[in-house]
């Protein structure tokens, strides 16, 4: 009775108003000592305003450095494939099983009062299973508390994000969070299932659950990758799907593997990924009658863009890329320069994300790591038309940094609508009628 009186009574709250408040009124000092308990208690009040809502679903936490997104899309789609209505989380959109919308928040999981407002409309829409993409950051604000896990996804860590973690380890540390999340739910059974092949994913699969299960690339028999489609042998299983890269494989398999975790058959995940359609932002192909392939794809680290050029060794690339500003990461601008200049054909880096950084000055930082001069146009749409123009037949013409990232960030707070898939449609369409 007691438990329902306060679920009533913090039905009534509006949540976010009740925040601001809270921000408005308590001296900052006061407010940073106050930070964990103000992070796990709006967690709290989130869950019991919509009435716990994870506890009435199958959840299957995604998180990683790379491939969130993909498995997300994959593990999803292999679910409904097998029957069951599922509510998914990610940076692409949210769906709750009747409805779908674009995820505009320029981040993966969005506030807890959102998240739990989400699952609870599932719940309501008839779900049964949910699939949420789950980041370091997310763990660090307690977002991901009282999201009750059955079973957690690991892909994979590489370096990124160093800057607002410190190092390696703590951003692991990080990410181990939502691992012990997991240790801690009172689901049964609760399943890990982590990328063995580098030390962090072995670290995840000791976690103490019932099952631990273990994905890797060597999993894939008769692998055959083309720069439009990937195909293996699993489990007597012969699968396929239309997206390229030897990242697609790994992507594939750990939501095959987390799919059999729930009950799914291997052949039903085949035939599931075999009918995938695009991945929004994610080696998205554009098509508008071209003779050469138009790529938008979301590689913002030195490891993800060069994976993505890799998966088109036959075709001679021209590359759009930039850096984000506002300080972050760096490091890598230098590196992704390099990258570029040496798998690239022709080069064009162009605007991005720049907060309140000097543009010019993360354009010259990325071609410091290039042996030859780049192509530099700020204007990120007319970066596109140019890459476009100077496309031969057969080329691929590679758009990477934003993938389905719905603004450009700039100074002073600015934010300017965008899309680069719907640019690049756009500016093929004025290129093909020219």
């Amino acid at each position: 009775m007691r438990a329902s009186r306060l679920h009533l009574l913090v039905s009534h709250v509006d949540m976010g108003a009740l925040k601001r408040l809270v921000e408005r009124i308590l001296p900052r000092s006061l407010y940073r000592a106050l930070l964990i308990p103000y992070h796990v208690g709006w967690s709290l009040c989130s869950a019991i305003r919509y009435g716990f809502p994870a506890k009435k679903l199958v959840v299957i936490g995604v998180t990683g450095t790379k491939g969130k997104s993909s498995v997300t899309e994959m593990l999803s789609a292999i679910l409904e494939e097998a029957g069951y209505t599922v509510a998914v989380s990610s940076t692409i959109h949210f769906k709750t099983g009747k409805t779908t919308r674009p995820n505009k928040f320029k981040m993966t999981l969005p506030g807890r009062g959102f998240i739990q407002k989400l699952l609870a409309e599932a719940v309501r829409d008839g779900a049964t299973h949910a699939v949420i993409e789950l980041t370091s950051e997310s763990a660090l604000q307690y977002r991901h508390l009282f999201l009750s896990l059955d079973a957690l996804v690991f892909t994979n860590l590489e370096k990124e994000h160093i800057e607002s973690h410190g190092s390696m380890e703590k951003y692991f540390q990080a990410k181990f969070r939502l691992g012990t999340a997991l240790a801690r739910s009172s689901k049964r059974p609760r399943a890990i299932i982590a990328n063995s092949e580098g030390e962090y994913g072995r670290r995840f699969l000791k976690l103490q659950v019932e099952r631990s299960i273990a994905f890797a690339l060597s999993d894939a028999e008769n692998l055959v990758l083309t720069d439009q489609s990937t195909s293996f042998e699993f489990d007597n299983t012969h699968v396929s799907l239309p997206h390229p890269g030897a990242f697609s494989a790994r992507n594939a398999l750990a939501a095959i593997k987390a799919a059999a975790f729930v009950g799914v058959p291997v052949p039903v995940s085949a035939k599931a990924l075999g009918n995938l359609g695009r991945i929004a932002g994610r080696a998205e192909r554009i098509e508008r009658g071209q003779d050469f392939l138009a790529v938008v794809d979301y590689a913002h680290t030195p490891d993800s863009l060069l994976a993505l050029y890799q998966a088109y060794p036959e075709r001679r690339k021209v590359c759009v890329l930039g850096n984000t500003g506002g300080g972050r990461d760096t490091w890598k601008r230098p590196e992704m320069g390099r990258i570029a200049d040496e798998y690239c054909d022709e080069v064009i880096l162009a605007n991005e994300d720049p907060y309140d950084e000097d543009p010019q000055a993360i354009m010259d930082a990325m071609a410091a790591g290039m042996k030859r001069s780049p192509t530099i146009i700020m204007d990120r749409r007319e970066a596109i038309h140019e890459a476009l123009s100077r496309a031969r037949g057969g080329d691929a013409v590679l758009v990477t940094g934003k993938g389905t990232d719905p603004y450009i960030m700039e100074a002073n707070g600015k934010k300017t609508p965008w899309s680069d898939a719907q640019v690049v449609a756009e500016e093929l369409e004025k290129l093909l009628l020219s």
